[in-house]
């Protein structure tokens, strides 16, 4: 794939919505410091019970407040975290769409399953109403995994390539690449690559019964960035962050062989990117503690030097799908603030536990 520009971008983070307020949230964080973020208080959000009374959720979080009440009453939090973050990803590039523009731009939505909580409440309703099963149909769109990547095409008018990936942790990587390929082979000029995970009893149990959020909390999140291939004569300041390479790959059976399945899609990547191993000066990895070594380890071999790392669970919480947006949300943030201030090469990584692994080169 060929380098791609990252012409604008918003994450709504339990930092807040907006770039601004997650640059806001690092800037006051003790990056010294090895404990693990807890959150803030999630118990008055459901009336369900909860494994844990604090998590990394947007606890005043509205849709209707961002989006108006038009469209909106259906959507669920998935489906809401997405668009809500779509619509600032498009104000932050400034991209005016028209009715030419529009069938030009398209979205690559990552997620783990679409809405944990819709799915099952659906899915409930068929074993609990009286025959013949008299499930509410307004019910169903919202069970269905593309739902927010729909929601956000109508919502916008965007009538490009329209995909949903679900790759688990992967699937913010997996997005980018479809993304990036989708631009190098001219079927949009514009792409809403990001991932979306919601916080809800569902997802929360779910992390917490396999041991996800054994070191940090449960989160949720949605990133989006907006990717556009250069200008033929550019004309910009070379201060835009680029997107450089994505590299996926698979490890069968996971352990010794992921970890060289990752060393090989760094080692990919930095060949597509033509730069200097010795150059990355970031990892940003989808590891929660400092003792965790399963994805810098291999990093660190293929790079053949130990950058500096950054867990941005710890500092968000553990959200699943959304990780490597969130990811590279925090490794661009700095520049939010000061336009000149430049984040250099970083590398974003991750590893699912079937072996599924990826990386990604950043100029930030």
């Amino acid at each position: 794939m060929s380098e791609v520009v990252i012409t604008g971008w918003s994450a709504l983070t339990s930092a807040g919505i907006g770039a601004d307020a997650l640059a806001e949230h690092l800037a006051g964080v003790d990056h010294g410091s090895t404990r693990a973020s807890s959150g803030v208080a999630v118990s008055q959000l459901y009336e369900e019970p909860l494994p844990s009374p604090t998590g990394h959720a947007l606890a005043d979080f509205n849709a209707r407040a961002e989006l108006g009440r038009k469209g909106t009453s259906s959507f669920d939090r998935t489906t809401a975290l997405a668009v809500v973050c779509c619509q600032e990803a498009l104000r932050s590039a400034a991209l005016e769409l028209d009715d030419s523009s529009r069938t030009r731009v398209g979205v690559a939505l990552g997620t783990s399953l679409g809405s944990f909580k819709s799915t099952s409440d659906y899915s409930r309703e068929t074993l609990v109403q009286d025959k013949p099963y008299l499930v509410n149909p307004v019910l169903f769109p919202n069970s269905v995994m593309n739902c927010a990547a729909g929601q956000v095409a109508i919502r916008f008018g965007l009538r490009g390539v329209n995909a949903t990936i679900a790759g688990g942790t992967l699937a913010f990587l997996n997005a980018v690449r479809y993304a990036c390929n989708t631009l190098d082979r001219g079927y949009a000029d514009v792409m809403l690559a990001g991932a979306v995970e919601e916080y809800t009893p569902h997802r929360a149990w779910a992390s917490h019964l396999t041991g996800a959020t054994a070191a940090v909390a449960a989160g949720e999140a949605a990133g989006v960035f907006v990717l556009s291939r250069p200008a033929p004569i550019d004309m910009s300041t070379g201060n835009e962050a680029r997107i450089m390479s994505v590299s996926t790959g698979f490890g069968p059976g996971g352990e010794e062989q992921a970890e060289q399945a990752l060393a090989g899609c760094v080692q990919r990547a930095v060949r597509q990117a033509g730069i200097d191993p010795a150059d990355i000066e970031t990892v940003l990895t989808g590891e929660a503690e400092d003792s965790e070594d399963r994805e810098y380890g291999p990093v660190a071999r293929a790079l053949g030097h130990r950058p500096r790392r950054v867990l941005a669970k710890r500092l968000l919480g553990e959200c699943d799908a959304a990780s490597g947006a969130v990811a590279l949300a925090v490794f661009l943030a700095p520049r939010t603030s000061d336009s000149s201030v430049r984040s250099g090469l970083g590398l974003i990584t991750g590893r699912g536990p079937d072996g599924a692994v990826g990386a990604a080169i950043v100029r930030g």
